[in-house]
């Protein structure tokens, strides 16, 4: 199945547009975890197998494993996702923007090398360093729009012409021109709900990756009225450390999974 089609069935299956970061911090990993070489691994799988029919999606950040050389546990941990958890897309955060070949082999490691079915991509380089991830029509682009860091304002709201704001550009661009797969989404943050509703209005039914929410203090309601569609659905809304992290004993993935029902269900009270 491409991502899109995946990412539709899972919406519907486990009724959730709730994406699961995985950000692990091997300094904040339960007691029972700590000195193992394969903790980042295990960590994380645990919240994946407490989590799973709970989510639409999950988002490993790669650089929370490549920083401490922990690639090859990135790959095993997809590989576990798609085998055991069949249908639930796995985005690669991974938020690369580069040339055209330099792109082509940011995506060979995305989408062979960690088998990723969506990346997170920079869309500032313009659309030929988007190409190349887009050479892949079943893998999900998805490019960022407005993001939910403060200092996104210094360019993304930025006057590019007509009143046009550069992250409103991107959301059209993307929308109309680039989408030549049918297979890119945008990144919004949660933390500009007035923004995600914009960006709605701009690519129709466009899924939006939507981080924020959670430790970043993004309005679970503000966000979902904003960026669903007429369907209910359309968006992945993020959380990570406050599922990640629910817990501190060797109960951790239980507590992941509570924090990871209550957001879900807060979630479709707004759908």
């Amino acid at each position: 199945m491409t991502f899109i089609a995946s990412l539709a069935a899972a919406w519907q299956k486990n009724d959730s547009l709730l994406c699961v970061g995985l950000d692990p911090d091997p300094a904040r990993f339960p007691a029972h975890l700590k000195g193992r070489d394969d903790a980042i691994f295990e960590f994380c799988k645990g919240i994946v197998d407490a989590t799973a029919d709970l989510v639409c999606s999950f988002k490993p950040q790669i650089a929370y494993f490549a920083a401490r050389r922990a690639e090859d546990q990135l790959e095993a941990l997809i590989t576990h996702i798609h085998a055991q958890h069949p249908g639930i897309p796995v985005i690669l955060d991974a938020k690369r923007g580069d040339i055209g070949s330099t792109a082509e082999q940011y995506a060979v490691e995305s989408f062979e090398r960690f088998k990723a079915d969506a990346i997170t991509v920079n869309p500032y380089m313009g659309r030929d360093s988007v190409e190349p991830y887009l050479a892949w029509p079943d893998k999900g682009v998805i490019l960022l729009c407005r993001t939910s860091n403060p200092g996104g304002s210094d360019l993304q709201f930025l006057d590019v012409g007509g009143g046009e704001k550069l992250f409103e550009r991107v959301a059209r661009l993307v929308a109309t021109e680039w989408n030549t797969t049918g297979q890119c989404a945008l990144v919004v943050g949660a933390t500009f709900p007035a923004e995600i509703a914009r960006v709605r209005e701009i690519t129709g039914t466009l899924p939006l990756l939507v981080p924020g929410i959670g430790a970043q203090g993004g309005d679970i309601e503000a966000t979902v009225k904003a960026g669903k569609t007429l369907g209910g659905t359309g968006l992945m809304i993020n959380s990570s450390r406050a599922i990640l992290y629910a817990g501190q004993g060797e109960d951790y993935a239980d507590a992941a999974r509570r924090a990871a029902l209550e957001t879900r269900d807060a979630i479709n009270r707004y759908r």
